[in-house]
């Protein structure tokens, strides 16, 4: 007699299965679906209205989606796929299959309703207690667009092509003038050939006036940078009475340079340098994590640099609904750091945490447990939160920061594979990002809520 536990496939179920007994009751997927049900999804419902044949509820597919980015799967196919081999996918579909083409339009249409989900879920975790936001931690990463850094042209490299090209389309007229065309290869369409050249010189002149368009905006931006130095240096000398030493700020200088590229594919996307060495095709991902390691405001930016996504952020905590707690800390690296932004958050009633510089990586027992010397009843605002990072409490509350954020991008990228966008735009990437942070906050509370 065998003491094999026998498998067997083929004797029917007496009863059909119920779906709601495939999974544990505290499984992530169910928690998912538990807190998508509450969302208000009317907007999503209402554009349906009108339709000739039955859609699926935006309740199931908002759910596939989320479920599929806290897991790892982000392709609208995979996740179609999934819902045939997967118990938890089944499961959130409840047995049905919605094809990879009905799911990636739901993502594309909705893109821009994710940001008002977003702050509902919140919401959720706020009555579940779960939401801590005393302290907030700011950070960004890179992610590769969808395009290829070899889909970029630069102005310099357009100029060449544009020349080659119409060459090209003379030489190709003056052998269509021909009255016994002698000189055309067989099989050769010479319209085709002419129309093809020409539809290549229409898009490069196009994405010429986009580079133009950015230098243009690019040096309104420095000349208003290099206004605001002159002017900060001007104020300096009449409260000091003294010239301010070092150089005076050089003036930008306008016009395209050679370097300046745009991508054929994302044109909204830029060449950023990342970590390791190297650049990519890339936009910034920004995350505002909280204390339980929540993202309470997520956004994408053009900009390779940081210093400048600190006050959109303050725009956005000022812009939150008051039943959601405010901010009282905001713990940045380096790169966030500017007087700028340290006057911003003061302004805001936010008390700035902001690396100043590096730190050596072998402080001294001396400095480690002693307390700077006091300020001067003068001190600037960035000196005073300079002298508060050196003292233990502020050490002690900057160190948070490697526990809360950078944790939050290392999942993101690394558990969940998440390191480039499925869709293009800013726009819609800024929607995807979203997604990705809420899928993240409900894996994130469905663990919390057992704790």
């Amino acid at each position: 007699m065998s003491n094999f536990i026998q498998a067997d496939r083929q004797t029917s179920y007496l009863l059909p299965p119920s779906v709601d007994e495939w999974l544990p009751q505290d499984h992530l997927a169910r928690f998912i679906v538990e807190v998508v049900d509450r969302l208000d999804l009317s907007r999503m419902e209402a554009a349906y209205r009108g339709r000739g044949s039955a859609a699926y509820h935006p309740s199931v597919l908002l759910s596939l989606l989320v479920y599929g980015y806290a897991t790892g799967v982000f392709s609208s196919r995979k996740i179609e796929r999934a819902t045939y081999d997967s118990l938890a996918f089944r499961f959130i579909a409840a047995d049905q299959h919605p094809d990879h083409d009905t799911l990636a339009t739901f993502r594309r249409r909705f893109i821009d309703e994710l940001a008002g989900l977003f702050v509902q879920v919140l919401e959720i975790a706020q009555e579940m207690k779960l939401l801590k936001m005393g302290t907030i931690c700011l950070d960004g990463t890179k992610l590769h667009a969808n395009a290829s850094r070899h889909s970029a042209l630069s102005h310099g490299h357009i100029e060449k092509l544009e020349a080659h090209l119409k060459q090209e389309v003379q030489a190709l007229l003056a052998l269509a003038e021909q009255a016994d065309q002698s000189g055309v290869p067989d099989g050769m369409n010479l319209p085709q050939e002419i129309q093809r050249r020409e539809d290549r010189l229409a898009a490069m002149e196009a994405a010429k006036a986009k580079i133009e368009e950015r230098a243009k905006a690019r040096f309104e931006r420095e000349q208003a940078e290099y206004q605001a130095k002159l002017d900060a240096r001007e104020d300096k000398q009449k409260k000091t009475g003294k010239k301010p030493g070092g150089k005076p700020p050089k003036p930008p200088t306008g016009g395209v340079k050679p370097e300046d590229q745009v991508n054929l594919t994302d044109e909204e996307s830029r060449i950023m340098p990342v970590s390791g060495g190297g650049f990519e095709q890339a936009y910034n991902a920004q995350a505002a994590v909280g204390e339980n390691m929540l993202v309470v405001v997520p956004f994408v930016t053009q900009a390779a640099n940081d210093k400048e996504q600190v006050v959109p952020l303050l725009e956005k905590l000022a812009a939150m609904p008051e039943s959601l707690p405010t901010a009282e800390r905001l713990l940045t690296d380096n790169g966030f750091f500017s007087a700028q932004n340290v006057a911003a958050c003061e302004a805001s009633g936010i008390e700035p945490f902001m690396a100043v510089g590096r730190d050596g990586h072998h402080i001294g027992w001396k400095e480690r447990f002693a307390d700077p010397a006091a300020l001067p009843e003068n001190a600037t605002p960035t000196d005073r939160m300079a002298h508060k990072l050196r003292t233990r409490a502020g050490r002690a509350v900057y160190a948070r920061r490697k526990q809360t954020v950078e944790p939050v991008f290392g999942i993101i990228k690394s558990v969940l594979g998440f390191r480039q966008f499925m869709l293009r735009g800013l726009r819609k990437v800024s929607g995807e990002w979203s997604l990705v942070c809420l899928a993240w906050n409900l894996k994130r509370m469905a663990v919390l809520r057992l704790q």
